[in-house]
């Protein structure tokens, strides 16, 4: 006979998944082959990006570098290293210059000068030169090394305010890259170009440069030339969805190669973002598709057209950074699922997937984690709206009455929750909250037009969608309508703040995490990748002041009545510690319940173990307070 389940208040049930244990996990980014099949990824402990690799001989795997934090050093980061012949390149997290070391033995030896920051290394085809994003002093290029740092380095492209994924191709005649200026962001706008390569001295230099797809309008993402040489594929967005297509070099021809309505690409926040990979020999492409909240893989082959999804497992919901080895075509990827957390896994067409790194130890009972569920609702204008529910989950539990609902808002504002491991949701999941994961209008994951229709609607589109998804859960009897907190962090905190502001009453509480109150000085004090991101969210200055100040939460402080929260790093760079301190000292004023936690060291996010742990005890101790009791 099964234990009964004790009856306790939803709320207040006891969790395996503690603050300590959140704080312990890795966060695995990214994933590379090299030639012998050999595999490298990156793990981030505590803050620091470790290089780790599993060789190709089976030998148990072993750090790189771990003296030598990995970071990409352009904008927010990512593309931070790349493995080819032997050898890893990688962005030292200090310094922002290039290292490489010998997979097999050496130490890590720079290539390029300690000025500016670096990303997106990529190595030609004969293992001479590196290619690599550079900025410094605002200004951005694509720039050359010799891959043993002989040669000061020589920018190699320029005069675009953005550039990102440089890639070879395999005779290491040309050079494709994306690039993009303000006021767009790499979403609304971006162009692939492609030039010529010749010898210039002791380097290379580009020269017939041309500009193969996009405009201000399209947004083009991840170019990647075949194996064989013939083709140049790329994400496109032209069509209302991202899709692949693939460039003929010889005949100058376009091809589509994906049709369905779902997406084949990624908001492009970070460098070195990859959804497809090539087969070795060039006639099949592996791809990721989000489609509803999940990400799965699929094979097209290029000469017939055929499709068919692949089956790595049930248990996986959401995959990553698509890579193939050269070596034997087995596809490395990191996935997860709504209960499993984030892992790397290796997979061979008849022969399955193998785990091959987990990112947090896997000892707590599948059973206690919460399944997510793709939901949709009718917004405030009728218009649909997504998002992904979660129910509250302990095996060991029984509630009495219905549940707290915490609605979580994503930041950006363009991005998306998908059905990924998320730990953050099981904290509260197996506490006996119910959580909700809202896609408001504006976010990515559902074609071109829902990602638009936030353009000059940024701050009334996502509040309404958050109010109506809790309206409708707390309509349908799932959670309790008079305990309904809102979350978020960033663009998400500026979100909670609108929506406390315009619906007093609504929420019992909100838990703002470095929060934009404040769109002017955001806009003066922001850093370049998104110091036009405005433009488009809200209108341009200074025609739009009127409305940047009716978007501003920090003036109409005095509307907020209801219990809040700030958390805030002090050394912000995205979202300034002066953002949340105007606002909080300005809701102080008023009377109502303000906590306000600065965090020194940390920035946009929060990285130390001991920042973690002391963010989710108080978080828990808040909800206590202002949620769980005082709504009884």
């Amino acid at each position: 006979m099964k234990d009964a389940k004790e009856i306790k208040q939803y709320g207040l049930w006891s969790s395996p998944i503690t603050p300590v244990h959140l704080a312990q996990g890795l966060n695995l980014t990214d994933i590379a082959w090299d030639d012998d099949g050999s595999l490298v990824w990156r793990e981030v402990r505590s803050g620091k990006g470790v290089l780790v690799i599993k060789p190709a001989d089976g030998q148990a795997r072993w750090d790189l570098n771990s003296e030598y934090p990995t970071r990409g050093f352009v904008g927010y980061g990512g593309g931070e290293f790349a493995v080819a012949k032997g050898k890893v390149f990688f962005v030292e997290g200090d310094s922002g210059r290039i290292y490489v070391q010998p997979i097999e033995s050496g130490l890590p030896k720079p290539i390029t000068p300690a000025f500016g920051g670096c990303a997106s290394p990529t190595v030609s085809p004969d293992g001479k030169y590196l290619l690599y994003v550079h900025t410094y002093e605002r200004k951005d290029s694509i720039a050359i090394v010799d891959t043993e740092g002989k040669v000061w380095p020589q920018k190699i492209v320029e005069g675009d305010d953005f550039y990102m994924q440089p890639r070879w191709d395999p005779k290491g005649e040309y050079i494709a890259w994306i690039a993009w200026n303000h006021p767009n962001m790499p979403w609304d706008g971006t162009r692939l170009r492609i030039g010529m390569v010749e010898k210039d001295k002791s380097l290379l230099k580009v020269k017939k440069v041309t500009e193969i797809a996009g405009d201000d309008n399209i947004s083009i993402f991840q170019p990647e030339f075949s194996p064989d040489g013939r083709f140049l594929a790329y994400v496109s967005d032209e069509s209302g969805w991202w899709q692949i297509y693939l460039y003929d070099l010889e005949t100058k021809e376009h091809k589509q190669v994906t049709f369905e309505n779902a997406e084949h690409g990624v908001p492009a926040w970070i460098q070195g973002n990859r959804t497809y990979a090539f087969s070795p020999d060039g006639k099949r492409l592996f791809f990721t598709q989000i489609n509803n909240g999940e990400s799965h893989l699929w094979e097209v082959d290029l000469n017939s057209g055929k499709k068919s999804q692949l089956n790595l497992g049930d248990e996986y919901q959401w995959l990553e950074q698509v890579t193939v080895s050269p070596s034997d075509g087995r596809i490395g990827l990191l996935a997860s699922g709504g209960s499993i957390p984030k892992r790397v896994i290796t997979y061979l067409p008849g022969e399955g997937s193998r785990i091959e790194c987990r990112s947090m130890p896997e000892d707590v009972p599948e059973e206690i984690y919460a399944s997510p569920r793709a939901i949709n609702w009718k917004g405030k204008d009728d218009g649909e709206v997504h998002g992904i529910y979660y129910s509250p989950q302990n095996p060991r539990y029984q509630g009495r009455g219905l549940p707290p609902l915490m609605v979580l808002i994503h930041g950006g504002p363009t991005s998306q929750r998908g059905m990924h491991f998320d730990s953050q949701v099981q904290f509260f999941t197996t506490r006996g909250y119910a959580v909700l994961q809202v896609n408001y209008r504006g976010s990515t994951g559902y074609g071109r037009e829902y990602r638009d229709a936030l353009k000059g609607n940024w701050g009334i589109y996502d509040v309404e969608d958050a109010v109506s998804g809790a309206q409708d859960l707390a309509n349908q009897g799932l959670v309790d309508g008079k305990k309904i907190v809102i979350m978020g962090g960033s663009a998400g905190g500026f979100t909670v703040l609108k929506a406390l502001e315009d619906y007093p009453g609504f929420f019992k509480a909100g838990i703002c995490l470095y929060g934009v109150s404040n769109q002017f000085t955001l806009v003066a004090d922001t850093h370049k990748f998104e110091e036009r991101y405005s433009d488009s969210l809200i209108g341009s200055l200074p025609d739009a002041a009127d409305i940047y100040r009716e978007r501003s939460p920090v003036f109409f402080a005095d509307r907020i009545r209801d219990a809040i929260i700030f958390f805030q790093g002090e050394d912000d760079k995205v979202v300034p510690k002066n953002q949340s301190d105007t606002i909080v000292e300005a809701i102080r004023r008023n009377g109502v319940p303000c906590e306000y936690h600065i965090y020194p060291g940390e920035g946009h996010g929060f990285r130390k173990s001991e920042t973690i742990e002391h963010f989710y005890h108080t978080i828990l101790r808040f909800l206590e307070q202002y949620v769980v009791y005082r709504g009884c």
